[in-house]
């Protein structure tokens, strides 16, 4: 069996910062949030919708996905990073 080649990390941080689940979901729940605490709660979410958009992305064999699925806990710290800035940004914007 021959090993497979290194995961391209920027493949891996291109893959969590173009997720539109991350983006949705962490925005929304960043202006949902009345106190900065629960930002990293919107993160988490975030992540966890990303994650699941990239699972079904993997399965559905989606050029270019592929390959960063065996990334999969890379992928989700850099989306939990983005989203804590997508709620942050989201809390910023939000409506007083």
């Amino acid at each position: 069996m021959t090993p497979s080649p290194p995961v391209d990390l920027a493949a891996v941080i291109l893959t969590a910062l173009l997720n539109p689940a991350v983006v949705v979901v962490a925005f929304w729940m960043g202006r949902k949030a009345d106190q900065l605490q629960k930002l990293p709660v919107a993160a988490f979410a975030a992540a966890l919708a990303g994650s699941l958009l990239a699972y079904i992305a993997v399965r559905l064999d989606v050029r270019g996905v592929a390959q960063v699925g065996r990334a999969a806990a890379g992928v989700f710290i850099a989306q939990f990073v983005f989203g804590l800035a997508w709620a942050y940004l989201g809390h910023r914007l939000r409506r007083r």
